[in-house]
């Protein structure tokens, strides 16, 4: 059986209907609730919850944003139950190679680390930043013009479904992809201009010190401002522009064109 991690959340829930779709074996963890059906309570913050003893391959969805040393104690706790438990296959989804920058990237090398140290064997993905955040961060204001600092390098992202795919065939044939690292990046990087010039914006970025005074204002958890912070700084100095073929690699077929779905997401100002 596969168990899939997360699944209250979007890569989740997309790993989880893919299988589905595929007609595996597959059933949900969610720490929400064990009433819908398919699932099963997963708490990463309570071991009572952590048991795979009927779990085959474990698809680790990361355990979200918060505070490092937070989100590596609820990864150390899922792979140690996963080992305890006899899973034969783990596949985690992690950071692309580009992110080391972001403030979000040490939880996920500290989790590729224990991974490769442990006595389960692994698959780890390393999936791109999604296209539909990057044409969130890019959303026009009232006037119609983008101001996010992202400067005039290109972006390497993904569509979301895509990384949903790949991690579920990962997951139906984990000894093919057993001990691989993929990054799972776009192969044509787009830029912000681009996506201004797709959904007749301007684009007029502002300095990352106005980004941070900007994020002063906002209603944000303590650590997410600094994660926001990395991204536009990232991606403005070129550190997410690499492109990649392993995504088609591993699923067989060219990737989803990734800038017509950040500009959708970017004119829908989702």
């Amino acid at each position: 059986m596969i168990l899939v991690t997360g699944v209250s959340g979007q890569l989740g829930a997309a790993v989880f209907a893919h299988l589905t779709k595929l007609g595996a074996d597959v059933v949900g963890g969610t720490r929400r609730s064990a009433d819908v059906p398919d699932t099963r309570q997963i708490d990463f913050d309570d071991d009572a919850t952590l048991h795979f003893e009927d779990v085959d391959t474990l698809v680790f969805i990361s355990a979200g944003a918060d505070e490092d040393d937070t989100v590596i104690e609820r990864h150390r706790r899922v792979i140690d139950a996963a080992e305890r438990d006899g899973v034969e296959h783990i596949t985690y989804t992690s950071l692309a190679t580009g992110g080391d920058h972001l403030a979000f990237a040490l939880a996920h090398r500290w989790t590729e680390r224990r991974l490769m140290a442990g006595s389960t064997p692994w698959t780890i993905l390393r999936n791109g930043l999604y296209a539909e955040l990057v044409g969130h961060l890019l959303t026009p204001n009232d006037d119609g013009v983008i101001t996010a600092p992202f400067g005039e390098a290109p972006i390497a992202a993904v569509a979301r479904q895509d990384l949903a795919e790949a991690a579920a065939l990962v997951a139906l044939a984990p000894a093919r992809h057993s001990g691989r690292t993929y990054n799972l990046v776009g192969a044509r990087p787009f830029s912000a201009g681009d996506v201004a010039g797709i959904i007749g914006a301007t684009y007029r970025p502002a300095s990352l010190k106005d980004l941070r005074a900007e994020l002063a204002d906002v209603e944000l958890l303590p650590f997410q401002p600094a994660m926001l912070h990395s991204i536009h700084s990232a991606a403005t100095h070129g550190f997410l522009r690499e492109p990649g073929t392993d995504l088609a690699k591993v699923l067989g077929r060219v990737p989803t064109e990734p800038l017509p779905v950040a500009a959708a997401v970017a004119r829908r100002g989702e």
